[in-house]
């Protein structure tokens, strides 16, 4: 268990609607809801930035691997003690990674984009391999399988490796204006292959999904450009289309950052942090063919993470999103009676870089965890229900 073309054709346009229901408590709104008990696991994770579920050591249970961009070591910690474990040392400027298992013993595999800065001509954007060889309380090999610059989110798609670097290689700040190339790797091979070239600026979030529902995994990226999807295609092709242009705002504010898609029983929404490193949390909705945006919190600083999930098993998605300036917290957004109202999960206690939602404890009920980059700390969240 693992938590984690050519030519723009049906381009979908979006209007801007604003609607912040931000001022009343949620439990007013919306009755019980559930509760959450906070665990912290780790509070030395310098510079953390992602976190993983993965099941390392073969025993059903999801483990957290937690990267920090600020340190060496990646570690990962044993549920449900939390024990903690080295995968490997040595790794600088670690920015993402992603598993599959690929030998089909149960663990898997990792790979792992270091070696990473914002600007690409100091970006030498690392790609490597990393194997348990069946033992993973020891230490993991590390083998590099490709440098591409400013390699920075990495997800798995199909049976292989999505490598989405951050920006093309001529980019400069503070426009980044370049193409960025969008890659695939397939395993055994190593093949550097090539999805898409058209995105420009900063990519800062992908999302697999099988957005037209026809049995392969797409890729969404969210750029300077908008949000757009790629299209995987039978005959191991891929389609790019537009979705949304997102932030409507010159560029460098333009487009998007980090992306979700929810569903509130059966319509299916997406949602987004706007612009790059923004203040906004987006929702977008789908009538007669356009992608209706609305705006629903503007007072994030520094956004850097948003999930969906269904916390209370009512059938219709909450909104997580995190944020790492002044304030640092995560907040969850419930609909209610049409409008979206926010309450916090962590107020003030996370830096939040990335959060993640699944069962960690085996309850049945959807618990969430978060890791801090200044607050150097990852925490889980457990769901108590209502």
């Amino acid at each position: 268990m693992y938590i984690e073309a050519s030519g723009d054709e049906n381009i979908l346009r979006s209007t801007t609607v604003i609607n912040l229901a931000l001022s009343l408590p949620l439990t007013l709104l919306a009755g019980p809801q559930p509760r959450f008990q906070e665990h912290v696991i780790a509070t030395d994770l310098k510079g953390g930035y992602q976190v993983v579920a993965a099941d390392l050591n073969h025993d059903g249970k999801p483990d957290l691997i937690a990267l920090a961009s600020g340190m060496t070591e990646l570690v990962w910690f044993e549920n449900p003690g939390w024990q903690r474990h080295v995968i490997a040392t040595g790794l600088k400027r670690m920015i993402n990674l992603a598993v599959m298992d690929i030998d089909g013993d149960g663990i898997p595999e990792i790979l792992l984009a270091h070696e990473f800065a914002n600007l690409a001509k100091n970006s030498i954007g690392i790609v490597s391999l990393l194997e348990s060889h069946g033992k993973p309380l020891e230490p993991w090999t590390v083998r590099e399988i490709d440098r591409l610059t400013t390699s920075h989110r990495l997800r798995v798609a199909n049976g292989m490796f999505i490598n989405a670097p951050l920006t093309g290689a001529a980019a400069d700040a503070p426009d980044y204006r370049d193409k960025a190339p969008l890659v695939a790797y397939k395993p055994g091979e190593w093949n550097r292959r090539l999805i898409s070239d058209q995105d420009e600026g900063v990519v800062h979030g992908i999302l697999i999904n099988d957005w037209n529902h026809d049995g392969l995994d797409d890729v969404l990226t969210a750029s300077f450009l908008g949000i757009h999807v790629n299209l995987a295609q039978k005959d191991g092709n891929w389609k790019r289309v537009t979705i949304t242009a997102a932030d409507p705002a010159p560029w460098p504010k333009s487009g998007a950052s980090d992306i979700a898609i929810g569903h509130l029983g059966k319509q299916r929404f997406l949602t987004a942090i706007e612009p790059w490193h923004g203040n906004q949390v987006t929702v977008y909705t789908e009538h007669g063919g356009t992608w209706n945006r609305q705006v629903i919190d503007t007072t994030l600083v520094d956004g850097h993470t948003i999930v969906t999930v269904d916390l209370d098993g009512d059938g219709k998605d909450e909104i997580i999103a995190g944020f790492r300036g002044e304030g640092r917290s995560v907040y969850i957004y419930t609909l209610v009676k049409g409008k979206w109202t926010r309450r916090d999960l962590d107020k003030g206690g996370i830096a939040a870089a990335a959060c993640i939602a699944l069962d960690l404890n085996g309850d049945g009920r959807k618990d969430v965890a978060c890791i801090g980059s200044a607050s150097t700390n990852l925490k889980w969240y457990e769901n108590m229900g209502k």
